[in-house]
């Protein structure tokens, strides 16, 4: 590394606004370190001279040198405090070499589809406001004992009415509370299949699905979709040929695909559903994203549907809870039976949390703000990856993006990492023959400027072939 002289003091030009305020720090640090502002071996300010220079306290600074130093873009040096290290090109020069240690957790992650956390949304705010509520209510000490493993009345009422825009009235009786949506899948898939027994789903379907079917022995199906998701007509082709006991399927902002089934479709699958006496696994993961929420599959068809409706997509994932509602009450003591097997009860506190958060509209606030975000999320990437192929819907967390013709059968996820972004591949996904294509999730990234960076460079590295990329053979 060179060694030149110390750099006048460094300051940001600018802070992004919609984010923290330690990563906006570290976000604008990094790019004068990859623009080259900051050479190889300048020594930065000590921290609580920044610090006092930017109005922020000491401890805020620290984070922001911690997620620079993270990516590999500074070093400390016990003589000289901080020093710049190899700066990182916005180009493809990080391809060179793979990563190391600190440049793998600094990646911008496209590949996990969680709901954006945004400032305004205050979260962390709500939730120790909100506990603090539970805790301080009568009866609080309950919160803190074993319960009912189906839930308790009140839960299982708030849940009802979580749902009831959707699904209509729904007894207590038939809704079982469950710690998160893969426990309730899990449940649901142990009740109605038996080893051997075959389940149809999407022939690109969610991956927690698949380690289900796995595990129950169960065996998959694929049904063809198209841009619209599911074809009934597959449905039926699929249902005289291979007998499958249920379809499973995401009606609403489907993972992966962004497909939202339209009335029709929905109203036909009910009706295929009936005329060859299979049930309906409907995971209803992004149901309450849409503003106007389109009609379940539940309500359609409540003598044989499953549907489990998660508050992880529209709230966080710090709500380890899922509702799921069967089709009689005798179908609800099964899936207690086996939550029961799996994980005894759903967590009572984040329970109460949630009761209180939908009698109270605060999981509706919440709810909106992540709608508001996902579509300036979904505009960010309409300008990044302008020219590519790709579906989307404005209130979903994710899009599905098809590889250009040169990037297939090219490990795109291996080549990416290395750039800096952690990404998904169609194999995760598929239940046949995987299409060339990868879930792109808008969510995960901390803020809209790490989304936008992260996108850019996705798109840069699409727009050349592999063998133009440094560091492919």
């Amino acid at each position: 590394m060179q060694d030149n002289s110390p750099a006048a003091f460094w300051l940001p030009a600018t802070l992004a606004r919609d984010t923290p305020k330690y990563l906006a720090i570290a976000q604008a640090l990094s790019a004068d370190i990859r623009s080259g502002l900051l050479a190889p071996g300048v020594q930065l300010p000590p921290q609580r001279q920044l610090a006092k220079a930017l109005g922020v306290d000491l401890t805020t600074v620290t984070r922001a040198f911690n997620e620079v130093r993270r990516a590999g873009l500074v070093e400390g040096n016990t003589k000289r405090g901080t020093i710049v290290s190899a700066p990182r090109s916005p180009s493809y020069a990080a391809l060179d070499d793979g990563p190391g240690p600190a440049e793998a957790t600094a990646l911008i992650d496209l590949s996990m589809n969680m709901p954006p956390q945004p400032e305004e949304a205050r979260l962390r705010e709500a939730i120790a406001e909100g506990i603090g509520a539970v805790l301080a209510s009568p009866g609080a000490l309950a919160r803190l004992h074993y319960q009912d493993n189906a839930g308790i009345p009140g839960d299982r009422a708030a849940g009802a009415l979580f749902l009831a825009p959707r699904l209509g009235p729904v007894t207590a009786e038939r809704l079982v509370v469950t710690s998160g949506s893969q426990a309730a899948l899990f449940a649901v898939v142990s009740v109605l299949m038996e080893p051997g027994s075959v389940l149809a789903a999407p022939e690109v379907t969610y991956p927690g699905l698949r380690s289900v079917a796995a595990r129950c022995g169960v065996r998959l199906a694929a049904v063809h979709t198209d841009a619209d998701g599911i074809l009934p007509d597959d449905v039926e082709r699929l249902c005289r040929t291979s007998r499958p006991k249920a379809l499973y399927c995401v009606p609403t902002l489907d993972n992966p695909t962004t497909a939202t089934l339209p009335p029709e479709r929905r109203q036909a699958l009910a009706a295929i559903a009936r005329h060859h006496g299979i049930a309906l696994i409907e995971d209803d993961a992004y149901g309450a994203l849409p503003e106007q929420a389109p009609t379940a599959l539940a309500a359609l068809a409540p003598e044989r549907s499953w549907h489990i409706a998660t508050l992880s997509k529209c709230a966080t994932p710090a709500l380890r809870l899922a509702y799921v509602v069967t089709p009689g009450q005798g179908d609800a003591i099964e899936v207690t039976a086996q939550t029961r097997i799996i994980n005894l009860m759903a967590p009572p506190l984040m329970t109460g949390l949630a009761t209180a958060w939908i009698k109270d509209g605060t999981l509706a606030r919440l709810t909106a703000t992540i709608r508001h975000e996902n579509r300036a999320r979904q505009a960010i990437a309409a300008t990044a990856l302008n020219g590519l192929s790709y579906r989307a819907a404005p209130e979903a967390h994710h899009l599905w993006l098809s590889l250009p013709p040169a990037w297939i059968g090219t490990d795109l996820s291996a080549v990416a990492r290395k750039a800096g972004l952690a990404l998904v591949g169609s194999a995760a996904f598929a239940v046949g023959t995987p299409p060339p294509a990868l879930r792109i999730s808008l969510g995960a990234a901390p803020s809209r400027d790490a989304l936008r960076q992260g996108l850019n460079t996705l798109a840069a590295l699409l727009s050349v072939p592999p063998e133009g990329v440094p560091g492919i053979v």
